[in-house]
């Protein structure tokens, strides 16, 4: 029976084989039946993700000839075979599991697989056994001609990396991950800056005023991609409307700026619904305005209470003197990381990060 596709499934049978396959071509002595009998065994069908990566990891371990450092050797050649990212991280995996007592071999292969997948979660353990030693590799990874390197250095740093376990350390202390985002703050690589914007946005949840002096130095520089990296790194405290991060893009006043006509195409839905809501933007100067326009929705919690998400709707030069009006529809429909609950909803229209006006509505059970 085939498997209903989930992302586990991509860890399937046929993939199995092509790597079992692929590594018996670089070892003769390596065995790819009995190694695919061995991943494939009872339990195979109810491992999530994470628990058939790490069981083929095992796997390979048992079955492959050699030592450590020959076990790496052969992977090296192993690894551009496999084509899909996801797939890959079994040797950035594999190194993290095997290799951190021998720091010599696995540095040089987590760089050498993370062009195939990535090293970010794997190289995690290596910095919080050799602190000092790993933050210098990433200062030089910062340098690297790869694109995939040089992320490498940013996104395996990051102090709070979902998948990857948070590095306490930086979450208490930044500094030493700095000096790396200094290097890549106006990277060529758009997969580089989104990594950098990530880790200032890390780094901002325990340390603000840290990444707002940050962002003002750079923003001096008035560099495209150093500016789109600060804007994105600072998207909390943005959400947030805090003043000071406003203040940085010439977004902190809401003054001579109203909200009108907050309207609903219905009051009460049902759990799985959607409305429609509109209102109308007066700016009333007659001066050009920098505007960032967001609503904000009062869902409730299974508590009872209340929570607010922000949704961003447009941040633009906005002609003075006029008026605006903007109609945009709102899901209710549960989610993997969202369930709805019944009760009194409310909608709120931010503007450069001040509530200006909301409305109230009924979510009902479907």
């Amino acid at each position: 029976m085939e498997e209903k596709f989930t992302l586990k499934a991509l860890y399937n049978e046929a993939f199995i084989t092509t790597l079992g396959n692929a590594i018996a071509q670089e070892s003769t002595g390596f065995d790819a039946k009995a190694f695919k009998q061995r991943v494939l065994d009872k339990d195979w069908t109810q491992r999530e993700l994470k628990q058939r990566m790490r069981h083929v990891t095992q796997t390979m371990h048992a079955t492959i000839p050699g030592t450590y450092p020959k076990q790496i050797a052969l992977l090296y050649k192993v690894a551009p075979t496999i084509k899909d990212g996801l797939l890959g991280m079994i040797f950035p995996d594999f190194v993290q599991q095997y290799g951190l007592e021998d720091y010599d071999t696995s540095i040089p292969a987590l760089a050498h697989f993370t062009s195939y997948s990535t090293s970010e979660f794997a190289v995690r353990p290596f910095i919080r056994e050799y602190p000092k030693r790993m933050m210098q590799q990433m200062l030089k990874w910062a340098d690297h001609e790869n694109e995939h390197i040089r992320r490498l250095a940013s996104e395996g740093s990051r102090p709070r990396l979902p998948w990857g376990g948070a590095l306490k350390a930086f979450k208490a202390d930044p500094a030493p991950i700095l000096p790396i985002l200094e290097k890549l703050k106006a990277d060529e690589a758009l997969y580089v800056r989104k990594s950098v914007a990530n880790n200032l946005n890390d780094i901002i949840k325990d340390h603000p005023e840290t990444v707002l002096q940050i962002a003002a130095r750079w923003l001096r520089a008035d560099h495209p991609h150093t500016n789109w990296i600060v804007k994105h790194g600072t998207r909390t405290l943005l959400k947030q409307g805090d003043k000071r991060a406003l203040a940085l893009f010439g977004l902190d006043d809401a003054s001579k700026l109203r909200i009108t006509e907050l309207a609903f195409t219905k009051d009460q839905l049902q759990i799985g619904e959607d409305f429609r809501f509109s209102f109308t933007l007066h700016v009333d100067s007659k001066q050009q305005r920098s505007i960032r326009l967001e609503y904000g929705v009062y869902f409730v919690k299974a508590n009872g209470t209340q929570s607010r998400k922000v949704f961003h709707l447009a941040e633009k030069e906005f002609q003075g003197a006029q008026s605006y009006t903007f109609n945009r529809k709102q899901h209710f429909k549960n989610l993997t990381t969202r369930k709805h609950y019944p009760g009194i909803h409310r909608l709120a229209i931010i503007v450069n990060g001040e509530e200006l006006t909301e409305r109230e509505f009924e979510l009902k059970e479907a």
